[in-house]
């Protein structure tokens, strides 16, 4: 037996039914899916056939139409559809639901929802998490900036990940560019701790501004506790040894994970 959806969509006045693919009852009103979404307009406007004469689905006298979204998604893109004093546009924070709205979103040209459930792929509490996930929810939508966003994100993640649902909405083409783009940051993060230190030099200027990183002896003679590796000095002068141990440690770190969080 179909049984009827919560408020608001259980309306006594509604003038349709949609009838979602797990059997549950939408009664909405088609002048609020009209003006959401060219898909429905059209379909509200096609002459309807006299009574009796079809084999149309009514329900207490309204004619039910069914859908092939489950009633979860349906309850999530009707609430978008609808004006926010009878319902509220549903927090989406699940990947899941994330996914399933968006494509119901494309499906029934809901453009505005489409650009608001879009906006959950670049909630930072959602890419800190599911950096990946997002990428590939995005990119199969072709959602450029959100598609570049979350690529972003991934670099807090290892290089090769592991398996996870929605690599399956994207090409091989399509995870190799990100792997690509994971393996050229981590060559030019490495590059700030193997030797191009302009970014020290700049900021301090000589290395009598930074004493701290060539010890409390550095007199320009004495080079107690400092590294002797001239690949990593400044100003010709040996760091200190801990903090050539931290570049070195610091650099196959950040080839797996370029990202500012790390350091």
């Amino acid at each position: 037996m179909d049984t009827c959806a919560s408020a608001p969509f259980d309306h006594a006045k509604a003038d349709v039914i949609l009838r979602s693919a797990d059997g549950v009852d939408f009664r909405v009103f088609k002048l609020f899916l009209s003006l959401a979404s060219p898909f429905f307009e059209t379909m509200f406007d096609l002459p309807q056939a006299p009574d009796g004469s079809s084999d149309q689905e009514m329900k207490d006298g309204l004619a039910v139409i069914a859908v092939s979204e489950d009633s979860k998604t349906l309850d999530l893109f009707l609430k978008f559809c609808y004006p926010s004093t009878l319902a509220e546009d549903p927090s989406l924070e699940d990947l899941t639901d994330i996914l399933s709205v968006l494509a119901a979103a494309k499906k029934y040209s809901l453009d505005l929802i489409e650009r608001k459930v879009s906006q959950a792929l670049v909630n930072p509490k959602v890419l800190e998490t599911e950096s990946l996930r997002c990428f590939a929810i995005a990119r199969n939508a072709r959602l450029k900036h959100e598609t570049i966003t979350a690529a972003r994100y991934s670099l807090r993640q290892p290089l090769v990940p592991t398996w996870f649902a929605e690599i399956e909405l994207i090409t091989a083409s399509d995870f190799l560019s990100l792997l690509t783009y994971h393996k050229n940051c981590g060559i030019a993060a490495q590059l700030s701790t193997k030797g191009d230190f302009k970014w020290i030099t700049d900021h301090y200027g000589t290395h009598s501004s930074c004493t701290w990183l060539f010890g409390p002896w550095y007199d320009g003679n004495c080079r107690c506790g400092q590294s002797p590796d001239k690949k990593l000095y400044l100003w010709n002068a040996g760091p200190v040894t801990w903090w050539v141990t931290y570049m070195e440690e610091m650099s196959e770190l950040l080839m797996d994970r370029p990202s500012g969080d790390l350091v």
